[in-house]
């Protein structure tokens, strides 16, 4: 940021420009913010990749029935064999779910099991285009009317309806809890950090005006220009703001305490902290802007909905760091730091702190501690074989036991586990006898379940059930062979949907998007750090840090999915997006701790300076880094195991982030290249003027 705009932001009068300014933005934005959730995208489309055969199913199948038509699945069972008075009782079930206002379509059932100790009724219902949100008030009542007189049968409701039920409970409150988990996290860190009563708040009101600015900008947008949000995202935000927000606060607040110690003028204090600060600032933000609007390319409409969601959360952020808490602290004064006030002359206390030292212990020997480290990394990432990253069954997407996922399993233990998914196939209505008879010889599909064509519009629908359970690896198998034998049928250009064919289309989709924007990610931060740091060399290292603590992060994460939290599989997108948002976001310490290396080797010597900058800003890093690993960590408090694991992994990573890699690995590397890191530029054909003894010995 130019010493101008610097001195500007931190005047002495327009200060309360900026603050009347964030204080009528916050009061615009307030009750736009709390609308958010009402322009959620919760249904099957928002999620899924947009191009997909299985999505192209459900345009077509919209012409036959409702898009937003669901079947609810009530299951009853009885061990010992079900009795005529429960034929009885459920037969009046039957007729009373024939009477729902939501019925769209016809009752079918009771259909018994083979071995007649279970039987389910299958429930079409119409909820509209928010039945996401209306589900669970249905599911309670068909639960309450099957549970009426049961007198000993066990009853469940399961099915599409079932399971958006409980995933609509798992997802209510999410924004009120999480938003109320991360400013906790966010507070005691705080707190821990500046050992002020009073200097938190700053930072927390900064961050709360940038995230409700952010929902409200979101919100507008979705209203008005088609930007896709959903219950993810709108959780992804309220951490990554606090999150990222607070990181940029703990830079700008380190800086300026700094810069207190050499200005006895605090407004002049402030303009140089924002002059120094300002530019790893933004481009931290600008990398983590990029880096998201990368998910830009995804096929997945709900990764791809989230790249814009989080970039417009972050940029946000950066305005109110760079603006309001600018001015906030500037007049609140030396007095905010109470009952440590940075004095005028006063000795820096980084400069013999915690970091400082480690750095003197990093230098004796620093090719070996980089190597050491690197070594350990790459092992570490060897845990990523464990990763299974083919996408969760309803039952593993749960952290809790779901009457829906016991309803299921009920049914596949009396033989109908398939039940309220079926294969759907779309043709033409020349072909849909051929694609009819193509359909029923594949094997792993009931033939004697396979409906007659429904014909409409030059279109036919047919649908039949699986033999195996929905969600299993031999359904998506059936899958695969039921396209490959009707693609083949002449003129018919049938297409497959249904719930396993969009589950498995959703998995193919992740893991396109992982790897067309893991190296578009890798491109666009590279050429970042290459025009801040003005070199080629220093980059290329730094990416390469990068990708190996995302290998050892995930290599952990793996293990400790599997053998700690026994969680029975991984969700598809997570390795994209814990990459995104470890190398976005942790590129931010590279930038906080590289640009200040850069603007001390000047000075001092890369050599010299690599200390410098480690114990300038290890303490202030260190702490960025709880933060950031606080708020995602929020996230695996959720019943949910993809929250639950991309909460977890993240949070792993910024620590070993933070604490190994760019504290240790980095300083070391720093520390063994020399000036050689700042190649081709000018920089890295000089020899410092300042080299310490010890690296001289140590040579």
């Amino acid at each position: 940021m130019g010493k101008s705009v610097a001195g500007a932001v931190s005047g002495r009068r327009i200060k309360y420009v900026f603050v009347i300014f964030w204080l009528a933005v916050a009061a615009l934005a307030g009750p736009l913010a709390g609308k958010l959730t009402d322009v959620e995208r919760n249904d099957n489309k928002s999620w899924l990749p947009g191009g997909a055969e299985s999505v192209q199913v459900i345009d077509v199948q919209s012409s036959f029935a409702s898009p937003d038509t669901i079947p609810a699945i009530i299951v009853y069972e009885r061990t010992s064999g079900l009795t005529g008075d429960d034929d009885t009782k459920m037969k009046a079930d039957a007729a009373a779910f024939g009477g729902l206002a939501e019925l769209d379509g016809t009752v079918a059932g009771p259909i018994p099991t083979k071995d007649g100790q279970a039987a389910q009724i299958i429930v079409p219902v119409n909820l509209g285009a928010d039945g996401w949100a209306k589900a669970g008030t249905l599911v309670d009542h068909l639960r309450d009317t099957a549970t009426q007189g049961a007198n000993g049968l066990t009853v469940h409701v399961t099915g599409p309806a079932g399971t958006a039920a409980d995933s609509s409970a798992a997802f209510e409150g999410i924004d009120s809890s999480l938003l109320l988990g991360t400013v906790a996290v966010v507070v005691v860190i705080l707190l821990i950090t500046y050992r002020s009563p009073l200097l938190w708040l700053l930072p927390v009101i900064s961050s709360g005006v940038a995230l409700i600015t952010a929902q409200a900008v979101i919100y507008l947008l979705a209203k008005h220009a088609d930007l896709v949000v959903n219950a993810q995202s709108a959780g992804i935000l309220t951490v990554l703001v606090f999150g990222a927000g607070t990181d940029y606060a703990l830079l700008l607040i380190a800086r300026y305490r700094e810069e207190l110690r050499r200005h006895e003028d605090r407004h002049e204090a402030m303009a140089e902290a924002l002059h120094r600060s300002g530019p790893a600032i933004i481009a931290s933000a600008a990398t983590v802007v990029l880096g998201m609007l990368c998910l830009f390319f995804a096929e997945t409409n709900s990764t791809k909905g989230l790249g814009p969601v989080a970039a417009i959360g972050i940029a946000v952020g950066l305005a109110v760091m760079l603006t309001l808490l600018p001015v906030l602290l500037t007049i609140c004064g030396r007095w905010i730091f109470w009952p440590l006030r940075p004095k005028v002359g006063s000795a820096e206390p980084t400069a013999t702190g915690l970091w400082a030292r480690v750095g003197d212990r990093i230098a004796r020997r620093p090719r070996s501690v980089w190597v050491a480290t690197a070594l350990v990394l790459a092992v570490a990432a060897i845990g990523v074989v464990q990763l299974d990253a083919t996408g969760l069954t309803n039952k593993e997407s749960f952290r809790n036991t779901q009457d829906s996922i016991v309803g299921e399993e009920v049914l596949a233990r009396h033989g109908a586990g398939s039940a309220g998914s079926p294969v759907v196939v779309i043709s033409t209505a020349d072909g849909a006898a051929a694609t009819r008879a193509a359909f029923a010889a594949v094997p792993g599909i009931d033939p004697a379940s396979i409906s007659e064509p429904a014909v409409q519009g030059g279109f036919a629908y047919m649908s039949g059930e699986l033999v195996d359970q929905a969600d299993s690896q031999a359904a998506y198998n059936t899958v695969d062979r039921v396209r490959a034998a009707v693609h083949a049928v002449p003129g018919a250009a049938a297409k497959v949907g249904g719930t396993t064919a969009i589950n498995l289309d959703v998995q193919r989709a992740a893991k396109h998007d992982r790897n067309l924007i893991i190296p578009i990610v890798l491109a666009v931060v590279l050429l970042i750090l290459i025009l801040l740091l003005r070199s080629v060399l220093a980059p290329v290292i730094l990416i390469a840090t990068v990708v190996l603590s995302f290998g050892a992060a995930l290599g952990i994460s793996a293990l400790v999915f599997r053998h700690v939290f026994g969680f029975g599989g991984t969700d598809s997108s997570l390795p994209l997006f814990v990459f995104v948002f470890l190398v976005a976001l942790g590129i931010d310490y590279n930038i906080f701790l590289m640009t200040r290396v850069r603007e001390e080797a000047v000075k001092h010597g890369t050599r010299r300076a690599a200390l410098i900058g480690l114990s300038a800003t290890g303490g202030v890093i260190t702490s960025a880094g709880l933060v950031l690993a606080g708020t995602f960590a929020v996230l695996a408090t959720l019943p949910l195991t993809a929250f639950a694991e991309i909460g977890f992994a993240v949070a792993f990573g910024v620590l070993l982030d933070t604490i190994v890699v760019r504290s240790v690995l980095v300083t070391a590397l720093n520390l063994d290249v020399g000036e050689r890191m700042w190649w081709p530029s000018a920089l890295g054909r000089t020899t410092g003027p300042a080299v310490l003894e010890k690296d001289r010995v140590a040579a």
